[in-house]
């Protein structure tokens, strides 16, 4: 009982931050569970549609979510100034954020689309790269709007308002429902595109997405000063550096963790086209879970960043805490789920019982790395909130590199586990991630202290 008393207060904060951040991650990832779930039942018993949205939006991920770690680096940086009531810094951050945040997406999107070909050299099977790389095109037009769109979310959460962003996101996610119904199938006269229109349904709600937040902050006066000045120009060097002195790290980690489930997703395509789309089913859920503990972090970042702008280190130490007993709680409760309905909720996805049972054994496995997976991420979080994020890229690339994907041939190759195998070794890379960043936290503390 005096734990709860203690704790009360902290995980009040925490929840009150972390609660419209879930939803928001919730929303952003209902846009690849839309994509997944209808394009699944778009092709039946037939795997290769999901199977090529599973590759093309994996790659495409990859590529997006290196862009969405530069354009994190805001959150704290707006955190500490904004509790020091330093307004007019925050403009001046906030301008050459979205300047340079917008350009930064133009250039990756030219990319991206640019290197579709190079998607027949991952060793997937032909048909399936044939049918990903519209898919994978189609997203590139969205990846300017989508950073757009982060650089105002950064900004928002820094000042401690995760509602905002709440509200557009559950807006442009039911759009892209919609969107997706139209185009996938073919209604209401328009062409029946299949993959190809989930692919532009992405593309137009993060259109919509950018177009709600900037209307917003056009339409509050409260923040319709910090754009007071803005104009179109190129982003000053200084303010740039200060976004990359935090960005390029997270960028770094979020890229080496992302591309270890990314090219463990390509050798599970070197088993055939059963067992990505059993991957793009059993990833899709892991996703799912993962964006409440996204939300946790998020979370953590804002509060940690306030701490540490006002020099409150004891209201820090409890935070931190606060934040590690919310997210075992959440991590728990997912791999209950995941294990007593994996025979279930595959059913949702496809209508082939080939994936649908593979999916099932791989969800046990799911289940097993929610824990570290937890872990590992709020620590994150945190080591943001309290700008240390040098050493979050070395340890991402000891553990997810080192260790997971090694771990994930032995035993999804070498060792003919199959897809399992390769699910069982996210556990080991999850695993050392978090205890070598919550060693880092644990030394960060007892300095501040």
């Amino acid at each position: 009982m005096s734990l709860w008393r203690k704790y009360k207060e902290q995980y009040r904060k925490n929840l009150a931050l972390s609660l419209p951040v879930v939803l928001t991650q919730l929303g952003q990832m209902l846009t690849q569970l839309a994509d997944t779930i209808m394009v699944g039942q778009y092709g039946g018993s037939d795997p290769l549609p999901l199977a090529a949205v599973s590759f093309g939006s994996s790659m495409a991920f990859l590529i997006l979510i290196g862009c969405i770690g530069v354009a994190l680096g805001l959150t704290p940086l707006i955190g500490e100034r904004y509790v020091r009531g330093e307004h007019g810094e925050c403009g001046k951050l906030l301008h050459n954020a979205l300047i340079f945040y917008t350009l930064l997406g133009v250039f990756v999107g030219i990319a991206q689309y640019a290197a579709a070909p190079l998607l027949y050299y991952h060793g997937q099977p032909d048909e399936v790269v044939t049918g990903a790389i519209p898919y994978y095109r189609m997203l590139s037009y969205s990846i300017p709007f989508m950073l757009f769109f982060f650089g105002f979310k950064s900004f928002l959460e820094g000042t401690g308002n995760t509602k905002t962003v709440m509200t557009i996101t559950i807006i442009a996610n039911l759009l892209n429902v919609l969107f997706n119904w139209l185009l996938i199938y073919g209604h209401w006269g328009l062409p029946e595109l299949g993959a190809t229109g989930a692919g532009l349904a992405t593309t137009l709600s993060r259109v919509a997405s950018a177009a709600m937040i900037l209307a917003y902050f056009l339409y509050h006066t409260k923040y319709r000063s910090y754009l007071r000045g803005f104009r179109l120009r190129l982003p000053e060097w200084q303010r740039v550096m200060q976004l990359l002195r935090i960005g390029l790290p997270i960028a770094g980690q979020m890229f080496l963790e992302s591309s270890a489930f990314v090219g463990t997703a390509v050798m599970i395509g070197w088993l055939g086209t059963i067992a990505l789309s059993a991957n793009q089913v059993a990833i899709t859920l892991g996703n799912c879970a993962f964006m409440v503990i996204l939300s946790i972090g998020s979370a953590a970042t804002i509060r940690i960043s306030h701490c540490y702008g006002e020099r409150n280190h004891e209201e820090l130490r409890l935070a931190t805490h606060a934040t590690y007993h919310l997210v075992l709680l959440w991590s728990l409760f997912a791999s209950l789920v995941f294990i007593l309905l994996r025979h279930d909720i595959p059913r949702l996805f496809t209508d082939n019982e080939e994936v649908i049972a593979l999916t099932a054994d791989m969800m046990f496995f799911v289940a097993l790395y929610q824990l570290w997976d937890g872990m590992q991420n709020v620590s994150v979080g945190i080591l943001r909130g309290l700008q240390d994020v040098k050493i979050i890229m070395p340890i991402a690339f000891v553990a997810y590199w080192l260790i997971n994907m090694p771990a994930g041939y032995l035993l999804g190759i070498t060792a003919q586990m199959g897809p399992s195998g390769f699910f069982l070794s996210y556990s080991f890379g999850l695993g050392a991630a978090a205890l070598l960043l919550m060693a880092r936290i644990r030394r960060d503390i007892h300095r501040l202290k």
